[in-house]
């Protein structure tokens, strides 16, 4: 599990953005979202890196939690 501070993520249609940027990269990813933190954990294949790409690719900017 990985996870990520996304201090510019704040609503569902950021949520649903990250959601569709990561599972693009790996359809099997499995994600929990902590809006009141603004981190989500990633369950995933990928490494943290193309994780981090993903969600870079959505608009956001992650940083390693």
């Amino acid at each position: 599990m990985t996870r990520f501070s996304v201090p510019d993520m704040s609503c569902g249609h950021c949520k649903a953005k990250i959601e569709d940027a990561v599972l693009d990269a790996d359809e099997g990813a499995v994600m929990e979202f902590d809006f009141e933190k603004r981190e989500v954990e990633v369950d995933s294949t990928l490494d943290p890196v193309a994780l981090e790409a993903a969600i870079k690719g959505a608009g956001f900017s992650p940083r390693a939690a």
